[in-house]
């Protein structure tokens, strides 16, 4: 299953009148060459923009190319107004770069001087003057090897803007009423090009029991026996996880639209596990792993950053509640002095059982473990099968949301750290999440800006890129685990200023 772009990037060479045309060229095939090298492929437009009319004939011909993002490349000063509208008649990201000056001997040469240093800052001025969006990158003028690098950095952040452009969030089910954290003011989804299709749960029921003889039921069912293997205490809540699963598969490709990507948010208590039988955490799970990421309790902006996750890492990735504390005896006996982090900057990511598989040290398909007692309690654990209990294995990780605040703003976070190797000695989907300064940040980010308790997991160091993405959305606030050298705006600074001593 396909459900993340595929990044065909394209690369136009700009120059501007008075500067020599070999000068842009020779330097794009500089460039071309050493992108080559890494094992990459770039279409090399042949026309070199000077004017509108060559603007337009290039942008025509890195379409027809199949190139869904690209890279304009100053290669000299560049025409301001040209090179610029490359942007609004492309219908995809764009990364602007320049090149530098190569040797002191070639400064005397009319022909050789590129200014292409002083020509981006007027590509900048004037992308801003049309309110058009680009990717400019930290470093943007450079060497031929160092531009293939930002080309290369370019991709994932391409990845992303492609497939949010071309996303639909599917929702079933009201959030539970205990979840009004996870509110979801759909303008923001509009704005940044995702749309939205919301169903009630009784059109899932309806979906699901239309598939209670599916003949693909079997498939999928050894498919789920060979990936748990012996690490399934329900097996006879498989065949309903199996018409689960084709059911989701079948909405998203039915439901899609005129889109060509699909994510979840579905509700998933209370009644769900009283009317379908069993719990979906799994199934969450498997999709994630696919590249379909299904948040829990309706979490559109969780299924969102999910899904930015799924673009930036090419990996399945999860969605956790930032949900408890390390226990002190687990931190002295397991974590200080073994690993660099502070009590303070540990705690336990959780979900009731929604882990891909593959991100798990040690798993065990199993019934969802229940806070009630007396006469219900056998009942709801025999329709609670599905999820899936164990430790997440240990992994650098990226945390990180995109959320809507309730008055209608966008906000976002990012914070990069580590899965410790710690056994948690508890049910669920569980992990020791170390993040330097955590303690800071879960209060001047997480409690000062007032998300709620679901962030995106990806699989491996992605802050970067997760912050070039929200950049490129127009995303405003963006804010990160600070050093301790660095106080948060509502720190107390006399509080910091002791903590630092």
């Amino acid at each position: 299953m396909k459900n993340i772009p595929e990044v065909k990037l394209g690369i136009i060479a700009v120059s501007r009148g008075g500067f020599s045309l070999s000068l842009a060229q020779g330097r794009r095939e500089a460039v071309v060459a050493a992108y080559t090298k890494k094992g990459r492929e770039v279409y090399e437009c042949p026309v070199i923009v000077e004017n509108e009319e060559q603007m337009l004939e290039a942008v025509e011909r890195v379409k027809a190319a199949g190139c869904n993002a690209l890279t304009v490349y100053l290669g000299n000063f560049g025409p301001e107004t040209p090179e610029t509208l490359i942007a609004r008649y492309f219908d995809g990201p764009v990364m602007y770069v320049a090149a530098e000056e190569e040797t002191t001997e070639q400064l005397d040469d009319g022909n050789r001087r590129g200014d292409a240093y002083c020509g981006m800052l007027n590509a900048s001025y004037n992308l801003a003057l049309r309110n058009l969006k680009a990717y400019i990158p930290e470093d943007p003028c450079c060497s031929p090897e160092e531009i293939a690098d930002r080309m290369e950095e370019f991709l994932p952040v391409a990845r992303a803007i492609i497939g949010l452009r071309k996303l639909k969030i599917i929702t079933f089910g009201p959030r539970p009423s205990d979840f009004m954290a996870c509110n979801a003011p759909i303008k923001q989804l509009h704005n940044i090009g995702v749309e939205i299709e919301e169903n009630s749960e009784l059109d899932l029921w309806l979906a699901y029991v239309a598939h209670e003889n599916d003949r693909r039921i079997p498939e999928v069912i050894k498919e789920i026996e060979e990936e748990l293997g012996e690490n399934n205490s329900v097996p006879k809540i498989v065949p309903k996880l199996a018409q689960f699963e084709l059911t989701l598969l079948d909405w998203s490709k039915e439901h899609k639209g005129a889109r060509e990507y699909v994510v979840f948010a579905n509700k998933c208590w209370p009644s769900f596990k009283k009317q379908f039988g069993f719990a979906p955490c799994y199934i969450n799970g498997r999709l994630a792993a696919k590249g379909m990421p299904v948040s829990c309790e309706v979490d559109v902006y969780g299924a969102l950053s999910e899904y930015i996750a799924s673009c930036l890492s090419e990996d399945a990735v999860s969605l956790i509640d930032i949900n408890n504390t390390v226990p002190s005896d687990m931190y002295k006996e397991h974590i200080e002095g073994t690993y660099p982090y502070g009590y303070k900057e540990v705690f336990m990511g959780f979900h009731c059982g929604n882990a891909p598989v593959c991100k798990m040290a040690k798993y065990n398909l199993t019934s969802q473990k229940v806070r009630v007692k007396g006469p219900a309690y056998d009942y709801l654990v025999s329709i609670s099968g599905g999820a899936l209990d164990g430790d997440y294995a240990a992994s650098d990780m990226t945390l990180f949301r995109l959320q809507c605040t309730a008055d209608g703003k966008l906000r976002s976070y990012v914070a990069q750290g580590e899965i410790l190797p710690v056994e948690c000695h508890s049910y669920g989907s569980i992990g020791v999440y170390a993040v330097p300064e955590m303690g800071r940040f879960y209060r001047h980010v997480l409690i000062e800006r007032n998300y709620p308790h679901h962030a995106a997991v990806a699989f491996g160091h992605y802050g970067k890129e997760v912050v070039d993405v929200f950049r490129y959305l127009g995303v405003e606030e963006i804010m990160f685990n600070q050093p301790k050298e660095l106080p948060y705006p509502t720190e107390n600074p006399f509080i910091w200023a002791k903590n630092r001593m």
